[in-house]
């Protein structure tokens, strides 16, 4: 189960290199003796079979992290269904056979914790995967990457390759999308409280009855993790990534509004999904593997909103 995997002069690649996740990795990873590689989707549709394979056989990478993927909010999953399942077993599948065909020494595949069946006891344990229902309005986007587990688990008994499975809680930090309908709840609660506070609008409303328990990570400690199980990690078992604690979504509105200086109400839309009444992972593997958050929330989201400030040019108000 535990390994001592030397990442130094590696060639190491990131897929998904300008998405949150991948961004953190590769800002992490820069201070690490590695030679860091990563492929523009210009150059590269991960969904393209023949273009990921030639790249790869051209390329070579001993080490992948794949953090590639369709991503988005409740709004997003549930409208792009279609979309969210093609193009995620499509970059999983492609990756994952052209690291093994091309000699990738180590692959550590992110999951999600939407893999997980809706109503599962909580804290979430990684051997509930699988024994229960799904949540409806994500089940295509967990289903693709319940294929990608399956898949790096089917290498790695298969073939003996030294592939991992991940699976992080709900991120945010630099790099987050913001999109008003498709974001997922932190970057939509600091786009619309920074909003309302530049407006000085008297309310800000949030989605859903407030009561729904998520657990948040800031994605630079995620990135931190990723690095440690790489290096000291190696079983066909997953590994939950989180901090292990979690808030209702009414109590995260105030951390978030207190953040960004907006005083006026906060209501919420009871006519909006809350999905998933609970999420919380149980890092008790991961604690045993040496490794815990050290980013507290209100910090986290500080940084988060001073990074959405200045990737868009947005002026503090």
């Amino acid at each position: 189960m535990t390994s001592n995997f030397d990442l130094a002069g590696k060639r190491v690649f990131v897929a998904g290199h300008r998405g949150m996740v991948g961004s953190a990795l590769v800002r992490r990873l820069a201070g690490e003796d590695v030679e860091l590689v990563t492929v523009a989707r210009s150059e590269v549709d991960l969904r393209d079979q023949a273009a990921v394979f030639a790249w790869f056989a051209k390329t070579r990478p001993q080490v992948v992290f794949l953090a590639a993927a369709k991503v988005g909010g409740i709004v997003a999953n549930n409208t792009l269904r279609a979309e969210f399942i093609y193009d995620n077993i499509a970059i999983a599948t492609n990756i994952i056979h052209a690291a093994h065909v091309n000699g990738a020494e180590k692959l550590m595949f992110l999951g999600s914790s939407c893999i997980y069946p809706k109503l599962a006891a909580q804290p979430l344990r990684e051997d509930c995967m699988l024994t229960g229902p799904l949540e409806p309005t994500n089940e295509p986007y967990a289903i693709a990457k319940i294929a990608g587990i399956k898949m790096v688990e089917a290498y790695r008994s298969q073939y003996g390759a030294d592939f991992i499975n991940v699976m992080p809680t709900n991120l945010y930090g630099p790099g987050d999308n913001y999109h008003p309908e498709y974001s997922h709840v932190v970057a939509a609660l600091i786009r619309r409280f920074h909003e309302a506070r530049l407006s000085g609008a008297p309310e800000v409303v949030v989605w859903g009855t407030g009561t729904p328990r998520r657990e948040f990570l800031y994605v630079d400690d995620m990135a931190d993790a990723c690095v440690h199980l790489m290096r000291t990690y190696s079983g066909s078992e997953l590994v939950n990534i989180g901090t292990g604690e979690d808030i209702t979504i009414a109590d995260f509105a105030r951390v978030v509004a207190a953040a960004i200086g907006y005083q006026g109400r906060i209501s919420f839309d009871t006519s909006r999904p809350d999905g998933t009444p609970r999420k919380l992972l149980d890092v008790s593997r991961l604690a045993k593997l040496g490794w815990r958050a050290t980013t507290s929330l209100e910090e986290g989201i500080a940084r988060a909103y001073q990074s959405f400030i200045e990737e868009a040019g947005r002026g503090p108000g």
